[in-house]
């Protein structure tokens, strides 16, 4: 685990809050995100990958077109994860996702979620002004991580 994502948590559990905190790097070749970091390694470990198969509309939003996705609610966040079941075991039922630009393309994503009603659109607006952060961190994990699967 990266220390500067280590440190980006709690930059933004101070600033906007998270019971479950991951980020996951975008790998285009596969088209899967692939987890490098996480709050709760027992049920998200790093190393695991989501296909982008879980909702179009998602993928388009947060990796082709850039824009954070808010899921204010259980219902929102049930349309949109596979994993919803174990999203609400956790005491969560809201959700952002932010992705993380660098070079003119998204290279991941930063997932905040806590219990239901606790996000909205401010709260989408404070977590966007930390996720450049991550940058440096996953540009240099996807670099890493596509030329593995390059290699092999």
């Amino acid at each position: 685990m990266s220390r500067a994502l280590a440190k980006l948590e709690l930059a933004f559990r101070a600033e906007v809050g998270a019971r479950l905190f991951t980020v996951l790097a975008w790998l285009p070749s596969r088209r899967v995100l692939h987890r490098v970091h996480t709050s709760h390694p027992e049920q998200y470990p790093v190393g695991g990958e989501k296909s982008v198969q879980v909702a179009a509309g998602w993928l388009r939003q947060c990796v082709e077109e850039g824009k954070p996705f808010l899921g204010a609610d259980r219902k929102a966040v049930r349309e949109v994860f596979i994993d919803h079941v174990v999203i609400d075991r956790l005491g969560c039922g809201a959700v952002i996702n932010l992705p993380v630009p660098a070079g003119g393309r998204v290279v991941g994503v930063i997932n905040l979620l806590d219990a239901e009603g606790v996000y909205d659109e401010d709260s989408v607006r404070r977590a966007e002004k930390l996720a450049p952060a991550a940058a440096p961190a996953l540009e240099a994990l996807v670099r890493k991580l596509e030329g593995a699967s390059r290699c092999c």
